[in-house]
């Protein structure tokens, strides 16, 4: 399956909808740190309801970490920045889909870190500035499970 990382989230709700949504989906979900919140704090507990359970979360102490965690797996860079539509790339089980925070995105030495086929976008309408973090991981993670055929998904 696919990972999603979320370097420094910062609003709970929106990690307690993605931990709903991997518990759908299948994918693993990396929580690089700081954290905006506590794992603990009730905002999350509400969003994700009892799907903590159900759902693979790791937290990465820093973008280094997470980094040596992923070892040679292909990292996606999400970006408003990004130079390919979310769909173009040819996903492959256990490639990696990197988004920034809610507030500021991807720093841009990471994002920079990335070879310019590996930072991508979804498309938007020209003055749009970005939509919500767990609607994108959501828009991407199933653009990247369709193209496995949905695999484990009934």
């Amino acid at each position: 399956m696919f990972h999603i990382a979320l370097h420094e989230p910062r609003l709970p709700q929106n990690t307690g909808n993605l931990i709903r949504l991997v518990s759908n989906n299948g994918c693993h979900l990396h929580l690089i740190e700081p954290l905006g919140f506590d794992l603990d704090e009730k905002k999350l507990r509400r969003a994700s309801l009892d799907y903590r359970d159900m759902a693979k979360v790791t937290v990465h102490p820093d973008y280094e970490s997470f980094l040596e965690a992923m070892g040679d797996r292909r990292i996606f860079a999400l970006t408003t920045k990004g130079s390919r539509p979310h769909h173009e790339p040819e996903y492959q089980e256990g490639d990696v889909l990197l988004f920034g925070s809610e507030t500021s995105g991807l720093p841009d030495e990471i994002r920079n870190s990335f070879p310019a086929e590996q930072r991508i976008r979804i498309p938007m309408l020209p003055d749009a500035r970005s939509m919500n973090l767990s609607n994108a991981v959501a828009i991407v993670s199933y653009e990247a499970w369709r193209q496995v055929g949905f695999s484990g998904g009934k």
